[in-house]
């Protein structure tokens, strides 16, 4: 089980190249990828998706790649003679027409603008698309660990809640026939005090308490609770689990809770469905951050 939470980083430095590229993923609905390089490699922005969605299913993943020339400039010089003879034809004109004497210098006509042009040396396509398949892979080895060992520490903490909602869910199992009895007390006394000395009809007051017993019964409730907290344990256990699936089971929970405080009146049940539902809270919000 992997969490959507990592990061990874790698840099590889060959043949007067350094690249390095960085990834950092958050949690998202889907896989969602925002992708940073130079312009002169964007040829490679799909070929990075693809390489992405290789090892990553869900997620935002920001991906930072960075390129240096660590030998050369990795630029050219090259001179515009066309318009470099126009400046000096230019400037005999105005030593002719005013007799101000032409005294450019080389330094003055290189700083003449545009007389210089800088270009990129054009870069081998074949050379950047392995070097950064090659960075890319590292880096995305880190992150898959990274969101692994997360995804671990979550299964770990998501294990110990299901083990508090079993232990919530037995301690109403015990409640639940104290909750009829005390009913069946009260109903009892409040009729002693009203009929005084009439005998009461046993039969009513047995349909009576059959009636509460069933309109307050939480039996179904509390098994299909623990039913949804085996198919949690069952789902962490194995390789298949997801945040979809796990998501969908959290819900259930949260339903199993809301139909059993709105059935019973008892304060002691109403207390521990509280509880219950601030353990199913916090799961969900872990089962948010699985991939």
């Amino acid at each position: 089980m992997n969490s959507m939470t990592g990061f990874g980083r790698a840099e590889i430095e060959e043949n007067g190249i350094k690249m390095a590229v960085e990834l950092k993923s958050v949690n998202h609905r889907f896989l969602d990828m925002n992708i940073r390089m130079p312009r002169f490699m964007l040829f490679l922005e799909d070929y990075m998706r693809r390489l992405i969605k290789e090892c990553v299913a869900r997620g935002r993943v920001d991906v930072f790649l960075n390129y240096t020339a660590t030998e050369e400039s990795g630029k050219t010089v090259k001179v515009d003679t066309g318009l470099l003879k126009g400046y000096m034809a230019a400037a005999r004109e105005i030593e002719n027409a005013t007799g101000i004497q032409n005294d450019l210098s080389m330094a003055e006509v290189m700083r003449l603008s545009d007389v210089l042009i800088f270009e990129d040396q054009e870069k081998d396509e074949d050379v950047l698309k392995s070097l950064m398949e090659r960075t890319a892979r590292e880096a995305l080895r880190g992150l898959t660990e990274a969101r692994k060992r997360e995804g671990e520490r979550i299964c770990a903490d998501l294990i110990d809640r299901i083990g508090a909602l079993r232990r919530i869910a037995s301690a109403i199992e015990e409640r639940e026939p104290s909750v009829v009895e005390e009913y069946r007390k009260k109903l009892h006394d409040r009729l002693a005090e009203e009929l005084d000395e009439t005998e009461i009809d046993i039969n009513r007051f047995n349909s009576e308490i059959l009636y509460f017993a069933d309109k307050m019964s939480i039996t179904e409730e509390l098994v299909r609770l623990k039913s949804h907290c085996s198919a949690l344990e069952e789902l962490l256990a194995g390789s298949s689990a997801n945040g979809r699936s796990l998501d969908f089971i959290v819900q259930e929970l949260n339903r199993e809770f809301n139909t059993i405080g709105s059935k019973s009146a008892d304060v002691e049940i109403t207390k521990l469905v509280i509880d219950g539902k601030s353990e199913v809270e916090k799961i969900r919000e872990q089962v948010q951050n699985i991939e």
